[in-house]
């Protein structure tokens, strides 16, 4: 099986940055797309960026040009750089990696999930 594991969580105030970071071990050949969601209280999980093994990233709307996502593929890592942190920004950060397969045609997703890592941005 495959493990997430996060780290670089914390309280952050309005303006301020940080840099989370993922690392995928385990049954590994190649992992597909990396990402971060987050989930803030009375929320549901939405997509905070992703990147593909060749690089090819996408953001949601609300982080777009303050956030950074990347990855080494070597290494099976992801970070976000997050920068100019707001408020709505307080949430669980959760990395994925899909490690989904192709069969003929078709692609099924196989997703794993960190455990998930607080930040927080508050004065």
């Amino acid at each position: 099986q495959v493990q997430l594991v996060e780290s670089g969580g914390g309280l952050v105030q309005p303006g301020g940055s940080l840099r989370l970071s993922c690392a995928a071990s385990g049954d590994i050949v190649s992992i597909n797309t990396m990402g971060w969601y987050r989930q803030a209280p009375g929320k549901q999980r939405e997509l905070v960026a992703v990147i593909t093994s060749g690089g090819r990233t996408n953001y949601a709307d609300s982080v777009k040009g303050r956030f950074t996502i990347s990855r080494d593929n070597a290494k099976n890592t992801v970070d976000l750089q997050m920068n100019s942190l707001k408020p709505e920004d307080t949430a669980v950060y959760y990395c994925n990696a899909d490690l989904g397969r192709y069969s003929g045609v078709y692609y099924a997703r196989n997703d794993y999930w960190g455990q998930g890592t607080q930040v927080t941005v508050s004065s």
